[in-house]
């Protein structure tokens, strides 16, 4: 389960983190639309910390030295599902980050301890 949670994690921060730019903001909202410093702010400190969170999981989920390996490679794959995503349907960019986060909370709660 803490696999999922660092994959999700990682989906949803690099989601968040794109959004936060101006380029990919204005991709998903038309042209000449930037996002406000308020909602730039929130989804660079959401992209910051599913970051954070992500790598927590691998290390918990996997040890200090296959999770950092394990790490890399949830990252990698986030990534270039958050690029292609932007590269060939830059306004699904929005469900992509639902989805990632919808994922995140479900991982979040079957990793819980019963």
């Amino acid at each position: 389960m803490k696999a999922l949670l660092a994959l999700s994690a990682a989906l949803t921060g690099f989601a968040a983190l794109s959004l936060a730019m101006d380029r990919h903001y204005e991709d998903y909202k038309g042209r000449g639309q930037t996002p406000p410093a308020a909602l730039r702010r929130w989804m660079q400190l959401g992209g910051a910390l599913g970051l954070a969170l992500s790598l927590w999981a691998a290390v918990a989920g996997y040890g200090s030295a296959q999770g950092w390996v394990f790490w890399f490679g949830a990252m990698t794959v986030a990534a270039l599902a958050v690029v292609l995503t932007l590269s060939y349907a830059p306004t699904r960019i929005v469900r992509l980050l639902r989805a990632g986060g919808v994922l995140l909370v479900l991982s979040v709660l079957g990793s819980l301890p019963s």
